[in-house]
Formats: C-alpha cells, structure tokens, sequence
C-alpha cells in the first residue's frame, strides 16, 4: 500500500508559477499509472501563468473561487467543480477569490517537462 501525506510532499513553485505537491506520478513512484496526480494552490490575487499540455489535464476545485480560462473561453470556478482541459488548449486559472484556491491536478498521461508550453505574458 501506498499513503502520500500532503504535508510530506514537496512544495515547488511549477512553470505556470502554481504552488505545487506532487502526489503520485509513475516515473517516481512504483506505480501502474498512467496519470499523475498533484495539489495545487494559487494565492490570492494571484493567476497562473498561460500554458499548454499535449495531453489532457482536470483540475478539481477544493477550496476558493477562481476564473479559469481555456482557450479563450472564461468560467467562474469554485469547491466541487471539476474542469476538464483537453490536449493543448491553452489555459490559466485566477484567484478572484478572498483566500488560496485549492485544487488538484490529474495529467493523463502523465505529465512531463517535454510536453508543457509555457508562454510569456
């Protein structure tokens, strides 16, 4: 069995500028995954940084309001809502809200480096 504790995960800032902990991803853990799994959180006030990945992301909101944007298209986003952001649109999320946005982040397949376009502002 395998039991990730948040709070035991390191937390990095990511190339979209999100505050990151990795939860499960197959290249670091000995799993028969094919997606990874992180917790993500964005200060308030604060937007991701506009990017794209070749493959499908969901972020699923846990606490906080934010405006998530993909391609262009806009949406009010808050706890219990799931976002599915097909391959290569390019997407960034905002705090709009009066406390962190809190969300986690499933990559399928998994993420990796070589397929996040990250673009500058």
């Amino acid at each position: 069995m395998l039991v990730r504790k948040l709070m035991e995960c390191e937390e990095f800032v990511a190339g979209d500028h999100t505050l990151l902990r990795e939860l499960l991803h197959p290249d670091k853990q000995p799993l028969a995954l094919r997606y990874s799994l992180a917790h993500a959180t964005v200060p308030v006030g604060q937007t991701s940084t506009p990017h794209s990945l070749t493959t499908s992301e969901v972020y699923y909101i846990l606490s906080g309001v934010g405006d998530m944007t993909i391609d262009g298209e806009t949406q009010r986003v808050e706890p219990g809502d799931a976002v599915y952001i097909p391959p290569n649109a390019k997407q960034f999320i905002h705090n709009s809200g009066s406390e962190p946005l809190v969300f986690i982040c499933m990559v399928d397949p998994a993420w990796r480096k070589e397929d996040e376009t990250v673009y500058e502002i």
